[in-house]
C-alpha cells in the first residue's frame, strides 16, 4: 500500500465529548459505542476542569499556532478549523506518524493558550482524537473542502 499523502486529524476540546455521551462515543481500541448515562456520569465526575469551550480569540490563537508549528516542522498545512469544541486539521507530513503530529500540535497550542488566553486552565484538549489517512488527491480535496468551507456553513445550512 502507498504511503498517505496527508492526514485528517480531529479532536475535541477537554470535557466536550466524554465516554457515554448521548451522541455516542468512541472507546480507544474498541470503536463506536452507544450512549451510556452511567458511564457519562462517571466521566463527568472525573473531570479536573470544566468543559473547554473556546471563544473566537482563542480559536484564532490556536489556528495561528497550528500554522507556526507546521512551518517549523516543514509540514504542509492544507486546512485548519478550530471550532468552539473541537479541532480539524489536514496536514501533509512525510515520514511522520499522525500521533506525533497530534501530540506536537496539542502541546504547542496548549503552550500558546496558556500564554495568551485570560483563562487559568489545566486542560484544553481531550486526550486522543481521530486520525484518518488520505491516499489520493480526490480525497484530499474533499477533506480540505470539508475542513475549510463546510465547518463555517454548518449553522447556516440548518436554517
Amino acid at each position: 500500500m502507498n504511503d498517505p499523502i496527508a492526514y485528517f486529524l480531529t479532536w475535541p476540546t477537554y470535557g466536550t465529548w466524554l465516554p457515554g455521551d448521548i451522541r455516542g462515543w468512541i472507546e480507544y481500541r474498541h470503536g463506536w459505542l452507544l450512549p451510556n448515562t452511567t458511564r457519562l456520569q462517571y466521566s463527568e465526575a472525573k473531570l479536573k476542569d470544566d468543559a473547554c469551550i473556546l471563544n473566537d480569540k482563542e480559536r484564532r490563537i490556536v489556528e495561528g499556532q497550528v500554522a507556526e508549528t507546521c512551518r517549523f516542522r516543514d509540514w504542509i498545512l492544507y486546512g485548519v478549523s478550530c471550532r468552539s469544541n473541537h479541532m480539524h486539521l489536514v496536514i501533509g507530513a512525510e515520514n511522520t506518524r499522525p500521533e506525533k503530529i497530534r501530540v506536537d500540535i496539542k502541546s504547542w497550542c496548549t503552550r500558546r493558550m496558556n500564554e495568551l488566553s485570560d483563562r487559568n486552565r489545566g486542560n484544553w484538549w481531550a486526550e486522543r482524537g481521530s486520525q484518518r489517512y488520505i491516499f489520493d488527491e480526490d480525497c484530499l480535496g474533499t477533506v480540505i473542502q470539508y475542513v475549510t468551507d463546510a465547518q463555517e456553513r454548518k449553522d447556516r445550512d440548518l436554517s
